[in-house]
């Protein structure tokens, strides 16, 4: 028998926690540890902006649940039910169910793509723009000056009937010419 990959629902936001346990209790046990490959949280790295600062954010993609790579057999199986927040396997009458080989590869994909970045957009001289953070959230304007090391743009706004120029970070806007 070789390892495949399970799912595992524990009790809400104690997901890290459980990964933890299950790495700190194999590493003190060598029998069970051949048994074992790697225990994964998928999650996304995000960024948001709040007060002009621009912050990372891991989100979870599945809440609750934990994806392990294991040989299942009653030793295993117990070890791991044993562990504190740990509900259930995956699967019906509580029997682990492996994951297909299509859903492990699109798992393993998120486990690669470590550092969630929006794709570097690249704005033009004269491109419609929507403001989506800062002091002009929500006003839209053309770009007319760009400050590729910087990672800034200049917008021409109309504010109260007139053209202002607004200097913004790439983060701030989003294009309309999708």
């Amino acid at each position: 028998m070789s390892k495949r990959w399970y799912v595992i629902r524990t009790y809400s936001g104690h997901e890290k926690k459980v990964k933890d346990a299950i790495e700190h209790l194999l590493a003190n046990n060598n029998t069970l540890k051949k048994y074992f490959g790697d225990i994964l949280i998928p999650s996304q790295k995000t960024f948001v902006i709040r007060d002009g600062k621009k912050l990372v954010r891991e989100k979870k993609l599945f809440p609750s649940y934990i994806i392990i790579e294991m040989e299942v057999t009653p030793e295993t199986y117990n070890f791991v039910l044993n562990i504190p927040s740990i509900m259930n396997f995956l699967g019906p009458n509580k029997n682990p169910q492996a994951l297909s080989k299509k859903e492990v590869n699109r798992l393993l994909g998120i486990k690669e793509y470590t550092e969630y970045t929006k794709k570097q957009e690249r704005f033009l001289i004269d491109e419609r723009v929507k403001i989506i953070d800062g002091a002009f959230k929500d006003f839209e304007g053309v770009v007319n000056k760009i400050d590729e090391n910087r990672g800034k743009l200049s917008i021409n706004v109309t504010v109260f009937g007139r053209i202002t120029p607004v200097e913004v970070k790439y983060e701030q806007v989003e294009s309309l010419n999708k």
